[in-house]
């Protein structure tokens, strides 16, 4: 008698852990869903060129912006562009104010644990931008100066892992944006800001700006974009059409319209 009622239990208990994970799972419609609403709501950093940022007539452009625009064309859906606050990303993801995190979005452990992240689509470096009459040229002449860099940003994260070198820093100073950082460096206010090589070359070059980029690089990165992590359904059709689009020659040749060069990683 003791021993059916435990076998009893047991089966009981069985049935009801097959149950919650049959009945609990949520089934994954995120692509069904998007279909249904006819728009894909793209969250930014407008300030971040030249993967997305406001032109002289106030209008957002880039590289990842024209990219966009061509996935979604291909799926048939509608783009909105919505700018949002880097440091609350994804926050703005989880309440579904947006469906995707895509502007030079570095992909790292601590985000994989929160984002379900596309493969890279690009390779970038965490880099140190100084003033070119400074004197600074290395990583041991920044001892004891200003540094500034983006808030939620993978500057932060890739200055976090190298603490010895943080610590011989003054001061470390957070901006809302990239650029805000670097006119600070201009005037004087910073002796170095941390930011994506990509963007800072191109700020670089499109502004004449008399700063230079020094060799030691803080961390090596990549690109992806960023989805819910149960929208797998919706990352893998984004995916599909990227790695349609590296290999007709799509991708390449907005890449080239930005860089001068094919500097994309899909399907290589």
């Amino acid at each position: 008698m003791k021993r059916s009622f435990v076998f009893l239990l047991i089966f009981v208990l069985t049935l009801s852990l097959l149950s919650s994970v049959v009945f609990g799972a949520k089934k994954d419609n995120s692509w069904t869903d998007l279909q249904k609403k006819g728009e894909f709501v793209l969250g930014l950093d407008d300030s971040f060129p030249p993967m997305g940022f406001r032109d002289a007539n106030g209008q957002i452009v880039g590289f990842d912006i024209d990219v966009a625009k061509a996935v979604c064309d291909r799926l048939g859906i509608n783009l909105k562009l919505q700018p949002i606050n880097w440091d609350a990303k994804e926050q703005e993801l989880n309440t579904k104010n947006i469906d995707c995190i895509w502007n030079g979005l570095t992909i790292t452990p601590e985000r994989q644990r929160n984002l379900l992240f596309t493969k890279p689509y690009m390779d970038n470096r965490q880099v140190l931008v100084v003033r070119a009459d400074s004197g600074l040229a290395s990583l041991s002449a920044l001892s004891g100066k200003k540094l500034g860099l983006q808030a939620g940003s993978s500057a932060k994260d890739a200055l976090n892992s190298a603490p010895a070198f943080e610590a011989t820093l003054a001061a470390v100073i957070e901006f809302d944006e990239n650029m805000t950082a670097l006119m600070d460096l201009e005037m004087g206010g910073l002796d170095v800001v941390l930011m994506d090589e990509i963007v800072a070359r191109y700020y670089i070059q499109q502004r004449a700006k008399n700063f230079s980029v020094l060799n030691e690089a803080l961390s090596h990165e990549e690109y992806g974009i960023g989805f819910r992590k149960n929208d797998r359904q919706l990352m893998e059709k984004f995916q599909k059409t990227l790695e349609a689009m590296a290999k007709d020659g799509t991708l390449a040749a907005i890449s080239e319209q930005w860089f001068g060069e094919d500097i994309t990683v899909v399907a290589k």
